[in-house]
């Protein structure tokens, strides 16, 4: 016997952990143009708000102009594909922070300057190091082979190279990205022997996590390298301390009853996560936020102020809160005991917390096809992928209704690290296409991110 709409909805949900309130985007999601999308491209598909963007990154900048420190926002390009961002940072003159050859043709193409670029990541190919030196980059150079290779680029095309001096933090010795104290010693006397190639403008660090204590702890150590560093004869003047800057998707009182009373039997087929893997959906400190306590830690911002260095940031995620969401259409829903399977039109690559062994948990939001009554419905969600793994959301997520056909789910806040990290078009589906949407003077329209000859 099939179990009704009640049964199969029953109290099998896991507890909900509804996004914030965003009244912006329930204005686009109630005002029909999300099923309209959804039958123009036949597919899933990513809605973008470059308002957004552009609000987040003036918020840092308005902590840096409170703390009256110089510094400068570099947009961590690794966090969305998206051109748009491009587009926003070289008309309003903000940096991006790229790892790649490909970030980088991607930014200068969209016309950001070379000298608004800081070049990241791990040991770079020699054809990346070569673009950077010419088009005035500053790299943050990781190793000491790579500082060889930075200066070797330098003279063979006669200019001078901009570099920061990553540092191993004391903090996280097991790190593999910096020079440790040893590496450092040598690195200064070399930059200090070869300044008709390169100009060593100063340190960075890569820090994972997200406590804004030990950021500034490092930060103050980086300072005083700065201050060492011009006894040297070297211009050591900015420091950059990366992103780790959290987004706050949820409240606490629904995260906290989450992480009290979450167990297998919410998901599907009993699925496990340790809750020390799940992203820190709420976070009491978050964003610009967190910067200010930065700022305010052992008094960063006088030191920052008094020594005359730059402070450089590289958020990535922190600068896409809410500026965007996913939308898949329902192509069918199937009973098991106690809950549903909904399967919709994309699959699990949409939402890159599968890349953690996690699992993107924000609710997301159902939008009916027609109105209807209906009582409470349980349900994970599938991809239409031959893949028993390929679930959306392996949680048992409690819908107000029972989803049907041509209905969609509506993922919110996954600009950051989400849409498009480990998309694939894996069985020839294609890549969900990103929309971007422009509100302003109270209409809503919209474009493609990228068009074919873009």
């Amino acid at each position: 016997m099939t179990p009704t709409s009640a049964e199969a909805g029953g109290l099998a949900g896991a507890p909900p952990l509804p996004a914030h309130p965003d009244p912006q985007l329930d204005a686009v999601l109630d005002s029909g143009l999300p099923h309209e999308l959804s039958h123009a491209l036949g597919g899933p598909f990513h809605l973008l708000l470059p308002e957004r963007f552009d609000a987040n990154a003036a918020a840092f900048e308005d902590v840096l102009r409170e703390a009256g420190v110089e510094g400068r926002v570099y947009y961590a390009k690794k966090a969305n594909k998206a051109a748009v961002w491009m587009d926003r940072c070289a008309l309003s003159g903000r940096g991006v922070d790229v790892a790649s050859a490909g970030e980088l043709r991607d930014a200068l193409g969209h016309g950001v300057r070379g000298e608004d670029v800081v070049v990241t990541g791990p040991t770079k190919a020699e054809g990346l190091l070569r673009v950077a030196v010419l088009q005035g980059c500053l790299i943050a150079v990781d190793a000491p082979d790579e500082l060889e290779s930075v200066l070797a680029q330098a003279r063979a095309v006669a200019r001078p190279a901009r570099v920061l001096l990553r540092r191993l933090p004391p903090a996280q010795p097991h790190s593999r990205f910096g020079f440790d104290d040893g590496e450092l010693e040598a690195a200064l006397a070399r930059c200090a022997q070869a300044k008709d190639a390169i100009v060593m403008e100063g340190f960075s660090f890569h820090l994972s996590g997200y406590d804004p204590l030990l950021r500034a702890e490092s930060a103050g150590e980086l300072v005083e390298l700065c201050l060492k560093a011009r006894v040297m004869g070297l211009r050591a003047d900015r420091i950059s301390i990366g992103g780790g800057f959290a987004v706050d998707y949820t409240d606490a009182e629904h995260w906290e009853r989450f992480l009290r009373e979450q167990r297998p039997e919410h998901y599907h087929a009993g699925k496990s996560f340790a809750s020390g893997d799940f992203y820190p959906y709420h976070s009491p400190v978050a964003g610009p936020d967190a910067l200010r306590t930065v700022l305010a830690a052992d008094g960063l911002a006088g030191r920052l102020r008094e020594a005359g260095v730059q402070l450089l940031l590289e958020p990535g995620r922190a600068l896409l809160d809410r500026a965007g969401c996913t939308v898949f259409r329902v192509q069918g829903v199937k009973n098991r005991s106690g809950y549903g399977i909904v399967t919709v039109d994309g699959s699990s690559l949409s939402l890159s917390e599968q890349w953690f062994n996690s699992e993107y948990l924000p609710d997301p939001v159902l939008l009916p096809a027609h109105e209807r009554q209906g009582e409470p419905y349980a349900a994970c969600v599938g991809g239409a992928t031959c893949l028993e793994s390929d679930m959306v959301t392996w949680r048992k997520v409690r819908f107000p209704t029972r989803p049907a056909v041509g209905d969609l789910l509506v993922y919110p806040n996954t600009a950051g690290y989400q849409m498009d990290s480990n998309e694939s078009p894996f069985h020839e589906l294609p890549l969900p296409p990103k929309i971007v949407l422009d509100t302003a003077g109270g209409t809503t329209r919209w474009r493609l991110d990228r068009h074919p000859l873009a």
